[in-house]
């Protein structure tokens, strides 16, 4: 098989599966057990919270493990909205469905929220998010860089209009600091691999991070939330993860994902994004072939692209035919007969249909890519010979 799904999901690399194996097996221990074993387990688990900490220049306990994105997205938008019986909240159109879903559901309890329409280019703009700050607006969610298209949205700029908005409310309303509201969360799982991630840098009170996109396990993610962010937990039961997250923390799995931290590599990334705009190039040579998203703002690894008169889950099924594995859209909703979203909004419901999502990782070759492009021609001139 040729895989060329990684923004789905990234196989776990031999070098995090190695640093695994021992927890599975000779160090099986609960880490909450005050016994030698457990306490071994338990300095694993702190050992990688705090590497994962340096990763994105925080505090060690404002980093809380989960069991991936979706879950993450979940405590960061319920465990903020939960402290008030309304509010205020704002997203964007084209964010996950952890993220959307949430969202609706907040609104059927009460709550108001604003999603932002992206341009056709798929960026949010910082002037938009300024405009739909209101007084009671608790909490900001934007999508560090999108899932599908892998447009890169102005987090830092989006941070900063929070931060002033915030420091006017506290000097009118002489609120203490850690009172102020809103706060902002970004869901960074496409991004941990490619882009900044220092926290402080990029002004986000809240972000996600999944494993399984960072060629770590499945099953495993990370909410860092500040110390000052009054959280409420989601899943209630033990004492684990400060109260925040009820539940035997999943050892290997955690070990794995710092691990998975570890390798990220700016030589990789170069290599895909050269890559990528190889693929651009070829692609945009093809008849009726036309690419979503920015070519400027976008990830190293993402070629979203459309083509005129031919639905793209048929292009997916030949290509699967022929061994090279790409997506139409997200995979939470791959299964799915409706459109995506994300290029409906953008463009339209008919695009939408015509789509195919390409994405590169770790172990993507030029050929492969070569390879996609000879198959792809094949099914689009097959696909239009019957229509």
């Amino acid at each position: 098989m040729i895989y060329l799904d990684y923004a789905s999901t990234t196989p776990v690399d031999k070098k995090v599966l190695e640093v695994m194996l021992p927890y599975f097996g000779e160090k099986y221990a609960n880490p909450s057990a005050i016994y030698e074993a457990g306490l071994e387990a338990n300095e694993a688990v702190e050992s990688s919270r705090q590497n994962i900490a340096k990763f994105l220049h925080c505090q060690k306990d404002e980093i809380i493990f989960t069991s991936g994105g979706t879950e993450s997205d979940n405590l960061a938008i319920f465990g903020i909205a939960k402290n008030f019986k309304s509010g205020h909240i704002i997203t964007s159109a084209i964010e996950h469905p952890a993220v959307l879903e949430p969202c609706r559901q907040l609104e059927k309890e009460g709550f108001k929220v604003t999603y932002l329409k992206p341009n056709k280019k798929g960026l949010i703009s910082a002037v938009q998010v300024k405009e739909a700050l209101q007084k009671n607006t608790i909490l900001v969610s934007i999508m560090y860089a999108n899932n599908e298209i892998g447009t890169v949205q102005p987090i830092v700029e989006i941070g900063r209009v929070i931060q002033n908005f915030r420091k006017l409310k506290i000097k009118n309303q002489k609120l203490k600091i850690e009172k102020a509201y809103p706060l902002f969360h970004t869901d960074s799982c496409q991004a941990t691999q490619y882009l900044q991630m220092d926290v402080k840098k990029l002004g986000v009170d809240l972000l996600t991070i999944n494993g399984s996109k960072i060629y770590a396990p499945k099953g495993i993610g990370v909410l860092f939330a500040k110390n000052e962010v009054d959280l409420l937990p989601q899943i209630i039961g033990g004492e684990q993860e400060g109260g925040l997250r009820g539940g035997t923390q999943n050892v290997p799995s955690i070990v794995g994902l710092s691990k998975a931290v570890d390798l990220i590599s700016s030589s990789k990334i170069a290599r895909e994004k050269k890559l990528r705009d190889y693929l651009i190039k070829e692609l945009k040579q093809i008849k009726g072939v036309s690419i979503n998203g920015s070519l400027l703002r976008r990830l190293p690894n993402n070629v979203n692209f459309s083509i005129s008169g031919v639905e793209g889950e048929s292009v997916l099924l030949d290509l699967d035919k022929a061994g090279i594995a790409v997506s139409t859209g997200s995979a939470c909703s791959s299964r799915s007969l409706k459109p995506s979203h994300v290029i409906t909004t953008l463009s339209s419901e008919e695009r939408s249909h015509e789509s195919i999502r390409v994405s590169l990782g770790r172990f993507t070759k030029k050929s492969d890519l070569d390879i996609l492009l000879k198959h792809l021609k094949k099914s689009i001139k097959r696909l239009r010979d019957i229509s």
